[in-house]
């Protein structure tokens, strides 16, 4: 049952004209942001777009994601039979029934039914979830209940029709439409006419429905099924564990304070998010009550964008500040509360980077406004002046050693230099760590040294909180004294130091074998370095916390596990969060130096995850979680749980071995 193309025709080719120009609009905004390569490794690319965006590798991952994909699909299948069903109303002879022969036209019908139903299907039960579980608060929107609505009105239309088309005897491959056919024969009792209207109405109403529903994408969220492709394209082909160098010359701006600051792709990140709040789900700051919410950052960026990007193209100012009151403003509040774990990068499926937003945020505010939490202006002055967190002398560095002959590193003598950090050189508490990493290193006959005083701090913190005026000379400064040393391999017993020493200091190029403790003392055990007895009655019942900065923005999963395995002869115990979707501790992000004023405390709700184990022994890689699992314990007042490092865990198993 075809149109009057003269009516027809009109109205399709204004309905493209206007999506065209829409789309060119929305997506032409993003040409305001700088520069940034995102080209590259087009084989590598291409892959990760067919991995993630086709097969949605990361949709699935979550339950729900399988109705999803059911969705998707299903759109890619019916945008064949949508557009025959568009060429057909201009020219009635286009149809695939007078193109194809039926060997290949009936296969196809019958998958356009059957993908129809499949369709309709997954949009009821978006909309039962939408309804009764909402992925998360204020889910609940007219925009998505009128999206899959439509959809499942083109579903409804599309039987709607081609069931009218069989009753009447008009439809040639009856036998390859189950559901159409199973339609019609309700249908079958009704007269010429009545079938007649139903064709009509159904034709019209799948082509009112699909124009209006064209042009509305690229004003509606679900314009990431636009972008979400692409995105996935363009998306950083490592782990977004580190950013950019600034280049400190007079006049140059630093961090970013306006929409045009961002990249282009920061900028269409915000076009391909759908708003699933897979993020917000997996956000400590989120799940503890703070203002902080990745979803909403970039739905602000995506309105600040919308809201200047026109102005900027014709040369002017923006006139809607990216960090502020208001929509399309980020509150301070809410950059200050990320704690930089990366599970918002871990969770979303098309690839979006919201930390490094904040990140760049947090950059502007301190070194162009000079606008921080109070509490980091001492955290700074004392890395300054003394190159540590507490500002304590850099003479007391090698103090924690008491009376060890702990060696100081030797260029050609010595094989790794231990970088031992700010929190084993001056923390009371992991300056116990730092001692049994000594135990192991001279039980397995390891060549080692220190730096002693003459170490500085990674600058980790530094550079998560905004300040890389600081960071990059302490970087300098680093980078400039292992070359000096000529060290080649490092071995370090903190995450933090480990990712910076790794990954932000190849920007400065330097190029070393930097290695975390869980894997050196795992390698150590593999080569039958260090004897070691099975104490598990000692560590008792053990729950494993995976550190962010090693976990998720390092890889580094199975090293501690097999080393708590190897040394209490068990493997531990797992927390419902863990691995790649493991919580915080909430040091992160140099929130280790600042107050938690708003919202539940991140540590206390980690700690309680790991008490509902009932464990003897918290175990950790990390002297910040450490330190805010200890903080967590004495808050919940639990006195028969302990935390330990898997090195003192492994030091123990040493000492009984050698009682042995």
């Amino acid at each position: 049952m075809q149109p009057n193309p003269v009516i027809f025709t009109p109205l399709l080719a204004a309905a493209c004209a206007i999506f065209a120009w829409s789309c060119y609009r929305r997506f032409s905004l993003v040409a305001v942001g700088a520069a940034e390569d995102r080209l590259s490794s087009l084989p590598e690319r291409l892959k990760g777009m067919f991995l993630f965006a086709f097969l949605q590798k990361r949709v699935v991952s979550r339950p729900f994601g399988i109705n999803h994909v059911f969705i998707f699909w299903s759109f890619l299948v019916l945008a064949v039979a949508n557009t025959e069903f568009l060429l057909a109303g201009v020219f009635p002879a286009a149809k695939l029934s007078s193109l194809l022969p039926a060997a290949l036209y009936l296969p196809l019908v019958f998958a356009f039914d059957l993908v129809s139903l499949c369709a309709l299907t997954a949009v009821v039960i978006a909309l039962v979830r939408r309804a009764v579980a909402p992925p998360y608060e204020g889910a609940r929107t007219g925009e998505a209940f009128g999206i899959l609505s439509m959809i499942g009105t083109l579903m409804l239309a599309y039987f709607g029709l081609h069931a009218a088309e069989i009753a009447m005897g008009q439809e040639q491959a009856a036998q390859a439409m189950p559901v159409s056919s199973a339609l019609a024969a309700i249908l079958a009792g009704e007269g010429s006419e009545t079938l007649k209207s139903v064709a009509q109405l159904s034709w019209w109403l799948h082509a009112a429905v699909l124009l209006f529903f064209m042009n509305y994408l690229p004003y509606s969220k679900h314009m990431h099924i636009l972008a979400a492709i692409p995105n996935c394209f363009f998306k950083e082909l490592e782990t977004p564990n580190t950013q950019p160098r600034e280049e400190f010359e007079e006049g140059n701006v630093f961090g970013t304070g306006s929409i045009d600051r961002f990249t282009w792709k920061d900028l269409f990140d915000s076009f391909s998010c759908t708003e699933c709040g897979r993020c917000e789900k997996s956000c400590p700051a989120a799940n503890t009550g703070k203002p902080l919410n990745p979803r909403l950052v970039m739905h602000d960026i995506k309105v600040n964008l919308l809201a200047n990007g026109d102005l900027l193209k014709r040369g002017g100012e923006p006139t809607v500040p990216v960090i502020g009151e208001g929509e399309g403003c980020i509150k301070p509040d809410a950059l200050w509360s990320c704690t930089s774990c990366g599970a918002c990068l871990a969770a979303c499926p098309v690839f979006i980077e919201q930390m490094p937003k904040i990140t760049k945020m947090r950059r502007h505010l301190v070194q162009m406004e000079a606008d921080f939490p109070e509490e980091l202006l001492n955290l700074f002055e004392n890395m300054e002046q003394r190159s540590n967190p507490w500002g304590i002398a850099p003479g007391e560095r090698g103090k924690w050693a008491g009376g060890r002959d702990v060696q100081l590193f030797e260029a050609g003598k010595t094989e790794y230099l231990y970088f031992v950090g700010c929190a084993g050189s001056f923390d009371s508490r992991s300056k116990q760590v730092t001692l049994a990493m000594t135990q192991i290193f001279e039980a397995a006959g390891v060549s080692y040294g220190i730096l002693g005083k003459d170490e500085k701090c990674c600058g980790d913190s530094l550079r998560r909180l905004g300040n890389e005026y600081l960071f990059d000379r302490m970087a300098k400064e680093n980078v400039a004294l292992f070359q000096e040393k000529g060290v080649k391999k490092i071995v370090t017993q903190c995450p933090h130091c480990f990712t910076t020493l790794k990954n932000d200091y190849k920007q400065y190029g330097l190029e070393l074998e930097v290695i975390p403790h869980a894997e050196f003392i795992e390698s150590l055990i593999a080569q039958g370095k260090l004897k070691l007895d099975h104490h598990a009655k000692k560590g008792g019942n053990i729950v494993f916390h995976d550190s962010c900065y090693l976990g998720r923005h390092n890889g580094v999963y199975e090293a501690p596990r097999s080393v708590i395995a190897h040394a209490t002869g068990s493997a531990p115990a797992e927390m419902e969060r863990s691995r790649e979707n493991s919580f915080c501790c909430g040091a992160g992000g140099g929130r280790m130096w600042m107050e938690e004023h708003l919202g539940e405390r991140i540590n206390l709700n980690r700690v309680s995850e790991a008490l509902s184990g009932d464990p003897s022994t918290i175990c950790t890689t990390c002297p910040y979680c450490m330190t805010m699992m200890e903080d967590g314990l004495k808050d919940r007042s639990t006195g028969g749980t302990n935390v330990k490092d898997i090195a003192e865990l492994v030091a123990e198993g040493l000492k009984g071995a050698a009682k042995g």
